[in-house]
C-alpha cells in the first residue's frame, strides 16, 4: 500500500468520512492526492511524491508563493520573540496601521483567525449600530461555514438563518425589493465584490449595481458589507470596489494578507466604530503575533511589487492558452471572471462531469486545476509553469473527451 492510501485508511478510522471540509476530495475524484508532504512557491508534492503545479493555492491563500523567504523570515523572527502570548505584541498595532493605511475606507481593524469569523464579527457591528436584526445576501453567495452562512443545513436550524433575506446578486430591482420588504429592520446587506459561486460562472458586478447597494443602504441606514474573504489582494491592493467609486462600511479580510499564515481581519469606517467597541468578539489565538508578522510582511511585498500585474499577465496568458486549444479541439468552454481568479467550466455539463473527466486527467498528468470552484494564479509562477500547465491541459482535454468521471 502507497503512503496516500494507507494515510486515507488511518485517516477514515480517526476523522469523519476520512476528511471534512472544501478541502476533502470526497467533492473530487479518487485520483486527486488528500494529503501532501511539502509545498514550496507554486508546487505542491503528495504523501505519494507527485509534483503538481498547483492552481488552487491552498484555496486562495498563498499569494507570493508557498514559503516566500521574506515573508518566512519574518514569520520566523516573530516566533523568536514570541506568538501566542497573555497580550498582543506590538505588530498588531504595525499590521492595523497599514491595513488601515491600504483600505480607503477602513478607520480601523480587529483581527482573528478566518474569513467567517470576519464575517460574523462584521453583522454583529452592523446589529450593534443599527439594532436591528435581518441581514441580506446574495443567493448561492459562500460567506463561510457558521450556523447562519453555512451552504449545508445538516445540524442547521431554520432559526438559525432565521433574520438571513436573500435577494439576486448584480439585480438593483431584487436588492431594492428585499429592502424594501423588510423597511426599518435590515442591519447590513453582504456583496462579494464579484460573484464567484460554484458550479457556476463568476459574475463581475456592474457600476449601477454596486453604486445603487451604497446609496440604498444609506437610504434605509443599513450597513453595507463587502466580503473580500477570497478577494483582498487579488484584484487590487485595496479596496476592490474603489474601482466602481463605491467604499462599503465594512469588510472582511482573509486568505492572502498573510500568504498562507491564518489571519483574517475585519475592517470598518469611523461611523462604527463605537459599534465596534461594544461588542464582545475574542479568540485564543486571534492575538497571534506570527500571522501578524507575515500578513505586515505579504502587504509590504503588495505595496512594493508587481505581483497583481504580474498575476494579470499570467492569468491572461493562461486562459488565452486554454481558450485556444479548446477552440481548435472543438470543446465548449467558459471561462469567467477575472483572469487571475479562473473559473473554468463546460458547455452542455450538468453537475460538471466533463469538468471533472477535464480536471481529473490534469491531475494524473501534474497539475491541480479544480472541476468547479474557481482558481488562483499566485505570483510565484512563471511564464514556464504556465506553458507546462497548457500542454497538460492539451493533453488532458484529448483524455477527456473519451474519459467520464461520476462526480
Amino acid at each position: 500500500m502507497n503512503e496516500e492510501a494507507a494515510l486515507r485508511d488511518r485517516a477514515l478510522a480517526v476523522i469523519p468520512s476520512g476528511m471534512y471540509g472544501h478541502q476533502s476530495i470526497r467533492y473530487l475524484t479518487p485520483d486527486y492526492p488528500q494529503f501532501f508532504s511539502k509545498a514550496l512557491g507554486t508546487r505542491l508534492w503528495s504523501a505519494d511524491g507527485q509534483e503538481l503545479i498547483d492552481f488552487m493555492a491552498a484555496f486562495g491563500t498563498n499569494l507570493f508563493g508557498y514559503g516566500e523567504p521574506s515573508i518566512e523570515a519574518a514569520a520566523w523572527a516573530q516566533s523568536t520573540a514570541g506568538d501566542t502570548m497573555t497580550g498582543p505584541s506590538p505588530v498588531i498595532v504595525d499590521l492595523a496601521e497599514k491595513l488601515v493605511s491600504m483600505v480607503s475606507h477602513a478607520a480601523w481593524a480587529i483581527f482573528c483567525k478566518n474569513g467567517v469569523d470576519a464575517n460574523s464579527m462584521a453583522m454583529v457591528c452592523a446589529r450593534a449600530y443599527t439594532k436591528r436584526k435581518k441581514i441580506l445576501i446574495a443567493t448561492g453567495a459562500y460567506h463561510g461555514a457558521a450556523p447562519w452562512c453555512v451552504p449545508s443545513d445538516a445540524g442547521i436550524t431554520p432559526e438559525d438563518k432565521a433574520n438571513n433575506v436573500y435577494f439576486e446578486y448584480n439585480s438593483v430591482e431584487s436588492l431594492e425589493a428585499a429592502l424594501k420588504a423588510n423597511k426599518g429592520n435590515v442591519a447590513g446587506v453582504y456583496a462579494t465584490p464579484f460573484r464567484h459561486d460554484v458550479f457556476a460562472d463568476q459574475t463581475l458586478p456592474s457600476a449601477e449595481f454596486a453604486q445603487a447597494a451604497r446609496r440604498l443602504c444609506d437610504e434605509h441606514d443599513a450597513l453595507l458589507i463587502v466580503d473580500e474573504i477570497r478577494t483582498g489582494l487579488r484584484l487590487a491592493r485595496g479596496s476592490s470596489w474603489d474601482v466602481l467609486g463605491v467604499q462599503p462600511d465594512l469588510s472582511s479580510w482573509g486568505k492572502a494578507i498573510a500568504n498562507g499564515y491564518a489571519i483574517s481581519a475585519l475592517l470598518g469606517s469611523e461611523k462604527i466604530r463605537a459599534a465596534a467597541s461594544e461588542i464582545f468578539v475574542t479568540g485564543s489565538y486571534w492575538f497571534s503575533a506570527v500571522p501578524m508578522a507575515a500578513a505586515l510582511r505579504t502587504l509590504e511585498l503588495a505595496q512594493s511589487t508587481d505581483y497583481l500585474e504580474k498575476t494579470i499577465r499570467l492569468g491572461e496568458l493562461f486562459r488565452a492558452g486554454i481558450a485556444e486549444q479548446a477552440s481548435r479541439l472543438g470543446i465548449g468552454v467558459r471561462q469567467t471572471g477575472p483572469c487571475q481568479m479562473p473559473q473554468i467550466l463546460f458547455e452542455d455539463d450538468p453537475g460538471a462531469k466533463r469538468g471533472y473527466a477535464w480536471a481529473n486527467e490534469a491531475v494524473k498528468r501534474g497539475v491541480y486545476l479544480h472541476p468547479f470552484h474557481n482558481m488562483f494564479i499566485n505570483a510565484a509562477m512563471t511564464d514556464e509553469d504556465i506553458h507546462q500547465a497548457l500542454d497538460v491541459t492539451e493533453e488532458a482535454f484529448k483524455a477527456s473527451l473519451n474519459t467520464r468521471v461520476l462526480a
